[in-house]
């Protein structure tokens, strides 16, 4: 029999929970980016563009993404705990990040974080829950939406 696929019912726990942490991890770093992103764009259409509406759609998306952390089955204490910011093999900045023209600039870069980070916390909610991901996904459509009104903004 082969090693790999014999194991008693504590090993397959511990398995199940190593990718569950590493999963968390995940959803924990895509968190914080998304809403991470949300604010500088959040911070560009109050103090640069002064539009109190786009400003609120950015908050009201920020607050929304914080809102879909209690339909986890872990508790925002346990997804923290899953954080190893320490031990991030990608946590250096990379070229593309030290470089910002003008707040214009700032913003779409910022909004592809936002994209990307909801589209991962989608993907990786599916393995968790169906519902928190198609919370994500129309968070996301909502984020494209956001993207237009700023970019008309130019």
């Amino acid at each position: 029999m082969n090693p790999a696929l014999s194991c008693n019912k504590e090993t397959l726990a511990v398995r199940k929970s190593g990718v569950k942490q590493k999963v968390y991890r995940i959803i924990d770093a895509n968190l914080n980016r998304s809403r991470e992103g949300l604010r500088i764009c959040e911070e560009i259409a109050r103090f640069v563009l002064d539009d109190k509406r786009l400003t609120e759609e950015f908050k009201g998306l920020r607050h929304k993404i914080t809102g879909c952390i209690k339909f986890y089955p872990a508790r925002l204490q346990d997804i923290i705990s899953a954080r190893d910011s320490g031990r991030d093999v990608g946590r250096g900045r990379q070229t593309m990040e030290r470089r910002r023209k003008d707040w214009k600039g700032l913003s779409l870069a910022n909004m592809e974080r936002v994209k990307e980070s909801l589209r991962a916390l989608e993907e990786f909610s599916k393995l968790i829950d169906n519902k928190i991901a198609d919370r994500f996904k129309r968070l996301r459509f909502k984020a494209y939406e956001a993207e237009k009104k700023l970019v008309a903004r130019f």
